[in-house]
């Protein structure tokens, strides 16, 4: 027997022709598709919910401080710094703050994060 037929026999797991060599790069290139790939949309997917997020939250901060800004000019008589009401514009802006968290968190669909993956939404 020949090297080259000696390397055959020894790479032959059954009647059929695979090799050992084919076995294991296809199971390389499953799993490398199976877990490679979502791994990749997942860390997309965080990366623009991170951006997202911190682009809403910013905005938020604007909005509140417009609205700070927007109390205190126009109610300055009423919330003026002798007036011992100055605080009144900072639980205004607390409440519409508060609102804007309880809109936020109605919104988020809980059946969306609890459903199971099938890979259809890519």
């Amino acid at each position: 027997m020949d090297q080259s037929s000696s390397d055959d026999a020894a790479r032959r797991t059954n009647a059929g022709g695979a090799s050992v060599n084919d076995v294991v790069d296809g199971v390389i290139s499953y799993a490398k598709s199976q877990t490679l790939g979502p791994l990749r949309g997942a860390g997309r997917w965080l990366a623009f919910g991170a951006a997202g997020a911190v682009m809403s939250g910013l905005g938020a901060i604007l909005v509140l401080l417009g609205v700070l800004r927007l109390v205190q000019t126009e109610w300055s008589s009423v919330s003026g710094p002798d007036s011992g009401w100055s605080w009144i514009p900072y639980l205004i802006v607390l409440v519409v703050g508060g609102a804007l968290v309880a809109v936020t968190v109605s919104r988020i669909n809980r059946s969306y994060l609890d459903r199971p993956s099938t890979g259809e939404d890519r």
